[in-house]
């Protein structure tokens, strides 16, 4: 099963993607655990890298789309993936509908976590507090929502459309919006 765990930065994407892993022993393709390494690499992608997500930009199509398709095998020998932080834009989901159309796979279901952006700054303050992670700067979080709200919630419709997408309320606890995923996919599985 390939799933999207779709919603603004802070949602609790990643909260949900690690219980998912721990539980089904799918893989999660963060994409920003994926940059985060990059730059820690201190590779030439990882200054480029860095440099966007220092001014709050996304990341081009190109490098996201490189760094997905080389876990995908990774992905597959584990019976699926669960996609966080990718898709971003229309175009991205073509690229990833092709991508595993060529292998024989396809997204399952996407899983949208509906939060309010007040709520979102406050956690994003939060964890830039206690975690120190740049990428959480509640300056530049202001520039990531508005990037998201910009580009990515289009993909709502596109996923609509397919039939695919399941809205759940991100502001519950985190066993509540845990419960909602699992109810969802048991739908789906």
């Amino acid at each position: 099963m390939n799933l999207i765990l779709f919603g603004p930065p802070a949602a609790g994407k990643g909260t949900q993607a690690k219980r998912l892993v721990d539980q089904r022993g799918m893989v999660q393709l963060s994409t920003g655990d994926m940059l985060r390494a990059a730059i820690a690499s201190g590779s030439e992608m990882g200054t480029r890298v860095k440099g966007v997500l220092d001014r709050g930009d996304l990341v081009t199509d190109e490098i996201v789309i490189a760094l997905i398709e080389d876990r995908l095998p990774e992905a597959e020998a584990a019976g699926g993936a669960i996609f966080d932080g990718f898709p971003r834009t229309v175009p991205q989901a073509r690229a990833l509908d092709a991508m595993l159309a060529k292998r024989g796979q396809k997204i399952d279901s996407v899983l949208r976590l509906k939060v309010d952006e007040p709520a979102l700054i406050e956690r994003i303050s939060k964890r830039f507090a206690e975690q120190g992670r740049p990428d959480d700067n509640p300056e530049v979080f202001v520039t990531r929502l508005a990037a998201y709200n910009a580009q990515t919630a289009p993909l709502l419709p596109y996923y609509r459309e397919q039939g695919k997408l399941t809205e759940l309320d991100g502001m519950a606890s985190v066993e509540t919006v845990a419960a909602s995923i699992d109810a969802a996919l048991s739908v789906v599985a």
